[in-house]
């Protein structure tokens, strides 16, 4: 059955492209050939839903989360890049609920500090936000054809709600030192590597402004996280540590991550800070941190 959902989602898109590019020429299509066309979408659409469920079911039945279990659903049912990418947009519309309620993911009471770094790239976001607006306007005034127009302003529309569904992603989504000192570093929706705090030899405040990727990972075996055309951190790593391309690739970081923080001396004290004691005689004793200690900065600019 699942292998049957796959064939007919495939055999689906060409079918649904031919027709719209049909009506859009102007080719008199049958009525009963668009009907016929709509009532397979439907089945096609309710058997994929069929099968989402029965993975999904025996993915909570193994114990997963429902997040978890959704996204191995998605993965039993689509091709791994395919499925990858509607993880993504899920993920990134369910953060906008978290934008509306003022919520962050992966971000406890426990955490020492959740560092943002959308700074860089805010305005430029919202930029393309107000382009996309006047774009979907211009467009609405311009094209005559009512079906061209239909489609084009369903496009718009939905790029912009990306956008915005990017910014909201990255707004919640913040790099998180744990109080284990532990480093989660993340790009919205996108991406998410977790450093174990054994794996983290040392940290400073390095920025640089590199060419390449978001996810660029440097010929050296290091890895940079660039947010807006700069990294502001730098951490050294003891051990190799692996982590997943945007696109379900797999890699591995040797030698230093750099990423970008909005407040990146916040960073490194946290990075520096002793992992919070357990009970007992001298439990409340604690290193001195801060941006002016002299574990709260680097001196290096790097190579």
């Amino acid at each position: 059955m699942r292998r049957a959902a796959r064939v007919a989602l495939w055999l689906l898109l060409p079918g649904e492209l031919v027709v719209l590019v049909l009506l859009v020429g102007g080719v008199e299509v049958p009525f009963a050939v668009v009907a016929a066309a709509e009532v397979l979408v439907l089945a096609v659409l309710a058997l994929e839903a069929a099968v989402w469920f029965g993975l999904y079911r025996a993915a909570r039945r193994a114990g997963l989360p429902p997040g978890a279990a959704s996204a191995r659903a998605l993965r039993g049912l689509l091709p791994p890049v395919v499925a990858r990418l509607a993880a993504h947009e899920l993920r990134a519309l369910h953060s906008l609920v978290l934008w509306a309620l003022r919520r962050r993911h992966g971000v406890r009471g426990g955490e020492v500090v959740a560092a943002g770094y959308t700074g860089p790239q805010t305005a430029l976001l919202w930029g393309m936000v107000f382009v996309s607006v006047v774009e979907t306007v211009a467009l609405a005034v311009l094209i005559p054809w009512p079906l061209v127009h239909a489609v084009a302003l369903v496009l718009d529309v939905y790029g912009v709600l990306f956008l915005v569904a990017l910014h909201a992603s990255c707004v919640t989504r913040p790099h998180v030192v744990g109080a284990d000192r532990s480093l989660r570093l993340r790009y919205g929706a996108l991406f998410d590597l977790q450093i174990p705090a054994e794996a983290i030899a040392g940290a400073r405040i390095e920025r640089r402004f590199p060419d390449g990727r978001l996810v660029h990972a440097r010929e050296d075996g290091g890895l940079e996280l660039i947010v807006g055309g700069q990294t502001t951190v730098a951490v050294e790593l003891s051990r190799s540590v692996s982590y997943l391309r945007p696109l379900g690739g797999r890699a591995e970081a040797v030698g230093a991550v750099r990423f970008h923080a909005d407040d990146p001396a916040a960073v490194v004290a946290a990075l520096h800070r002793p992992a919070a004691p357990s009970a007992g005689p001298g439990a409340g004793a604690a290193a001195p941190t801060g941006p002016g200690s002299a574990v709260g900065r680097g001196t290096g600019t790097g190579t």
